[in-house]
């Protein structure tokens, strides 16, 4: 019944010791082998990515013609791979949200690039799909509404800027929400519908209890017809470029309140993986995979 994306196969050339997690994606695709089909994704046609983003920095991306700033911002060396990789890891965001609108959820092992504006590369993120994947939704009659839940430990400020009322993909039928450290990278950040920044050291409870209180009346009054979930697993202690201090449990709790809230709604749930690079490369792989999981028990209930 669900199937996951992965663009696992497509890697790029990097520096010796570049802190990109290629580990992880791997890593999923084999922890969750047998418990569901898991594909390589689709590439997304450059005609979709142009629906958010400036056609010319796209052709300027394609051909290489960005220079050393441009690729220190976005903190990978440019090549072909780098690009291609981008539009697979957006080409499984949008296979799992054909998939969501079909059978309720879709699941892409990748993704969640929320730091990409329409026209600057930022943090590992070249194209933005959730913000590309609202667009479609919308423009597509498949929602009339769609909220985007962050809860990567970092805000989603390249989301919020694209969505934002004056920008150039203004979309008053979204919902923008993000659960963040309000100390930690972006250190400027942008307006989302809703930001919730949070002091570093975060506890399981605390979190949760924001969760609670806080986020899931959010997604109750904004009342969308899809939901895309940017599971972050930088938010568990021991993360690189984290400063929270939850653990696999706490994460895993996160994980069954937002699907159980998706699944109880009849809200179509897409998932994608967003950010997580812990210093126990096994706990971020697990960590990951337990977002579908946790998504196999709460949906075959």
């Amino acid at each position: 019944m669900f199937r996951a994306y992965t663009p696992a196969a497509h890697e790029f050339p990097l520096p010796e010791g570049h802190r990109f997690p290629y580990y992880k994606y791997r890593g999923m695709a084999e922890r969750l082998s047998g418990l569901l089909p898991i594909l390589d994704t689709p590439a997304l046609p450059w005609s979709l990515a142009g629906r958010i983003h400036g056609p010319l920095w796209l052709r300027r991306w394609r051909r290489g013609e960005v220079d050393r700033q441009e690729q220190r911002v976005f903190g990978l060396p440019w090549s072909p791979g780098v690009v291609e990789r981008a539009r697979r890891a957006a080409g499984g965001s949008l296979a799992a949200l054909q998939d969501a609108l079909q059978v309720g959820w879709g699941i892409n092992l990748a993704g969640g690039t929320h730091h990409a504006f329409r026209e600057r590369a930022e943090g590992f993120c070249l194209l933005n799909d959730a913000a590309l994947l609202t667009r479609i939704a919308l423009d597509e009659g498949w929602a009339r509404r769609v909220a985007v839940l962050d809860l990567d430990v970092h805000q989603g400020n390249g989301t919020a800027a694209l969505l934002a009322p004056e920008t150039h993909c203004a979309e008053p039928r979204a919902l923008t929400l993000s659960v963040h450290g309000e100390r930690n990278y972006p250190f400027r950040k942008e307006a989302s519908s809703l930001d919730i920044g949070l002091g570093d050291g975060m506890s399981d409870a605390e979190y949760l209890a924001v969760l609670c209180a806080r986020v899931l009346p959010a997604l109750e009054a904004f009342r969308p017809d899809l939901l895309l979930y940017l599971a972050g697993v930088d938010v568990l202690a021991g993360d690189r470029f984290g400063r929270f201090a939850m653990t696999l449990g706490g994460v895993r709790e996160r994980n069954r309140l937002v699907l159980g809230w998706a699944r109880a709604a009849g809200v179509p749930l897409v998932t994608m993986t967003a950010g997580g690079y812990n210093r126990d490369h096994l706990l971020t792989i697990e960590a990951h995979a337990s977002v579908v999981m946790d998504g196999l028990e709460v949906f075959s209930s």
